[in-house]
């Protein structure tokens, strides 16, 4: 059944519109739960929605739950504009939650055409699906990660879902899709601080992105875990997955990918101290960088543009893992592009990185200033990733009688729990 099915043009001729919500919500798998979490009522609201009979309804509701249902308004009693006035999202983060468990709701169900097999040559699953990927990791610098994981989480499964149904051709476009989602997952999870479950998230995504039998995919995959081991203090796992990653691009390097894998490969050198390594990798990034405006746009979806300000910033890192307040307070009026970014959390980030700087300098108020700012955005979205960079900066610093600026940063400090 779908929604012009004999049954729901009834129900809406009749004027029974909670049969028309509850015959297209079962026919798509969505439970009422789901549905109620989606237009963000209990699940009882959708009960009695449903139940309703030709008695009067709630416009906002019933619009939110056609919207969710990809229900045209007038088998519901509503013309188009007054239904989109009545669902529309008023950007608060309430708001952004039922868009969120929406997205959950949606994903899940079988929203593209089924059928016995998937097997669509001209990619369009995979790029529809692509985009929803896209779409989470935009909303990334502005959402909490433990918002953005359980619908990531259905889009990934219904990903999974058509490529097990899918013919040979689809079920390699799909793994590719499968192996970005994946990502992300892994990203996600680190965020929050979870790095059992961010190496499985890294793990799966490459094995699909070899499924997929893209070499670059491949590749950015594994910089990707390479980048993540850096940061865990895994230099000799992280330069291993780097050289892999190189393997799987041979001679066909795009500039872009060979830039970011050099800045990756810093930071694998900064975290075991090796500084001239270090610095040798960060100038060959900046060299190649210079050639990025000049070559063909390479086929590197995954990475936003790597700019020299992105250089300069992995150049602000390594300096604070080597205690090397020189590199960056060098690169500072580099990174302005990263500062101003819409990207919150990697600007929490580097702001850790400049207090560690700071802090090397004997900077103190500098340095537990930058720490405030960086632990008021890492509170504020829940990071585990930012709350661990600012606990680690209290570590570098020890006195039997601090002043009064540190005892305000313990006090915030101590008060978070995520």
């Amino acid at each position: 059944m779908t929604w012009s099915g004999q049954a729901v043009r009834d129900a809406a001729h009749a004027g029974n519109y909670g049969r028309v919500i509850k015959l297209t919500r079962v026919d798509a798998h969505i439970s009422q739960k789901q549905l109620a979490e989606a237009c963000g009522v209990s699940q009882s609201a959708i009960s009695r929605l449903e139940g309703r009979g030709t008695a009067a309804y709630n416009m906002t509701l019933l619009a939110r739950a056609a919207l969710h249902l990809h229900l045209p308004p007038r088998l519901v009693g509503l013309a188009d504009l007054t239904a989109a006035q009545a669902a529309r999202a008023d950007g608060t983060e309430v708001e952004r939650r039922n868009f969120l468990a929406g997205a959950a709701a949606v994903v899940t169900a079988p929203s593209l055409p089924s059928s016995p097999k998937v097997g669509r040559q001209d990619g369009s699953y995979a790029a529809t699906l692509r985009l929803v990927t896209t779409a989470f990791r935009r909303m990334d610098g502005q959402t909490p990660s433990r918002l953005l994981t359980e619908p990531l989480l259905a889009h990934l499964r219904l990903t999974q879902s058509l490529a097990a149904e899918a013919d040979r051709t689809a079920k390699v476009q799909l793994a590719a899709v499968g192996s970005e989602a994946a990502s992300f997952a892994g990203w996600l999870a680190w965020d929050m601080g979870d790095h059992g479950s961010a190496r499985t998230w890294y793990g799966t995504a490459i094995r699909a992105a070899r499924r997929a039998s893209n070499s670059l995919l491949a590749a950015y995959q594994l910089g990707s875990l390479a980048q993540f081991e850096a940061h865990a203090g895994n230099s000799a796992q992280a330069l291993s997955l780097i050289r892999s990653a190189r393997r799987h691009l041979a001679d066909q390097c795009p500039a872009v990918a060979e830039a970011w894998l050099a800045a990756n490969e810093a930071l694998a050198h900064a975290a075991t101290g090796d500084s001239d390594a270090a610095d040798r990798a960060l100038t060959t990034a900046a060299c190649i960088v210079e050639r990025i405006a000049v070559e063909d746009p390479p086929p590197w979806p995954w990475v936003l543009n790597f700019t020299p300000g992105k250089v300069a910033a992995t150049r602000v890192t390594c300096g604070a893992w080597l205690g090397r307040p020189r590199w960056v307070l060098a690169a500072q009026d580099s990174v302005s592009s990263v500062m101003t970014s819409g990207h919150e959390k990697q600007r929490a980030l580097l702001l850790a990185d400049l207090a560690m700087a700071h802090m090397a300098e004997g900077r103190i108020d500098g340095a537990f200033a930058l720490g405030a700012r960086a632990l008021e955005i890492g509170t504020r979205y829940r990071s585990g990733r930012i709350v661990e960079r600012v606990r680690a900066l209290r570590r570098t610093y020890s006195s039997p009688t601090p002043p009064k600026i540190v005892r305000e940063f313990d006090d915030r400090l101590h008060d978070v729990y995520l």
